[in-house]
């Protein structure tokens, strides 16, 4: 463990826009990981991982390859339909790691979009069995979205690490998912001015320690 957080961890979200991304690139920098995102969809408009190594300013062993790079900004397996393949969750497998390295893995999507005809992604952090993070926004429908994904992680058997708030600070949301989710907030992230190594490193260190 690394305070509040497993040194090995699956960053999830309430849907796509949660800031899943935002929040993967400030636990790879505050953890000092590796990242991988196993699933990258969109890959004609740029990849995730690209993105937080850009971010997060680690080297380039730190990010390891996605085992599916789909073409088009689509859930997975309609992108994959598309490239004609087919995702396997057999041909997913936990990077060959030392055992010390730290490591932040990224879901594609919320936790039930799907990979294939009858897989979803929460089939695969079922599979992975690392504890998850659920990346939430702060704002208005955030109860619903994050007490569903939620019971659905539960019922899946997924060990929950806790939530992460992204947007601005909503103490009213805060209460009532901790209450009602039967979890707890690891952090709020609010708006950042400016998303640098230095920032994120910074930003992590002050959230977390309050989390």
């Amino acid at each position: 463990m690394t305070g509040n957080l497993p040194s090995r961890l699956f960053v999830t979200g309430t849907d796509t826009d949660a800031g899943k991304t935002v929040i993967s690139a400030l636990l790879t920098a505050g953890l000092d990981a590796h990242y991988w995102k196993p699933v990258q969809s969109g890959v004609r408009e740029g990849t995730d991982t690209e993105t937080v190594r850009r971010l997060t300013g680690l080297p380039a062993e730190r990010f390891l390859p996605e085992a599916y790079r789909l073409m088009e900004p689509l859930s997975p397996h309609a992108a994959a339909l598309i490239d004609g393949v087919r995702i396997d969750l057999d041909a997913i497998r936990m990077p060959n790691l030392p055992a010390d390295a730290r490591l932040v893995v990224e879901g594609a999507g919320g936790i039930m979009v799907p990979l294939n005809e009858n897989a979803l992604m929460i089939d695969l952090m079922a599979r992975l069995g690392l504890p998850v993070v659920l990346v939430a926004r702060s704002g208005l429908g955030t109860i619903n979205h994050t007490l569903l994904s939620l019971a659905a992680l539960r019922q899946a058997g997924i060990e929950v690490c806790g939530v992460v708030l992204n947007g601005p600070r909503n103490p009213a949301n805060r209460d009532a998912v901790e209450e009602y989710g039967k979890v707890r907030v690891l952090a709020e992230v609010e708006p950042l001015p400016q998303l640098s190594p230095a920032t994120l490193r910074e930003t992590f260190a002050r959230v977390f320690a309050q989390g």
